[in-house]
């Protein structure tokens, strides 16, 4: 299983509209799919940043050739949603993680 994490950035500014885009309208269409499971979203604790909100989006998917069709079906117009409406004030960057059974 693959752990498919994002990492957004948020200005403070579109924070509260940013939060209801991805409640409302993200996580609901990210698993429309099937692809998709067991959404986390999580806020990062400040560490250094001088302004802004980080975020981390989570989903547990098959592996990653099922990710890539995913992001090649629908998750690129996803994201271009998103930069449409934010533009450069929800900047995402993402990791794959692999589960390993402790």
């Amino acid at each position: 299983m693959i752990i498919f994490n994002t990492t957004f950035h948020v200005d403070d500014d579109i924070k509260d509209a940013y939060l209801r885009f991805m409640k409302e309208i993200y996580v609901p269409r990210a698993q429309t799919s099937g692809f998709l499971h067991a959404p986390c979203f999580s806020r990062i604790h400040h560490q250094h940043e001088e302004g802004g909100t980080s975020f981390s989006l989570q989903f547990k998917i098959k592996n990653v050739e099922t990710l890539n069709h995913w992001l090649s079906a629908d998750g690129q117009e996803l994201q271009k949603e998103l930069t449409a409406k934010f533009g450069n004030k929800a900047l995402g960057f993402m990791t794959l993680l692999e589960e390993i059974e402790l």
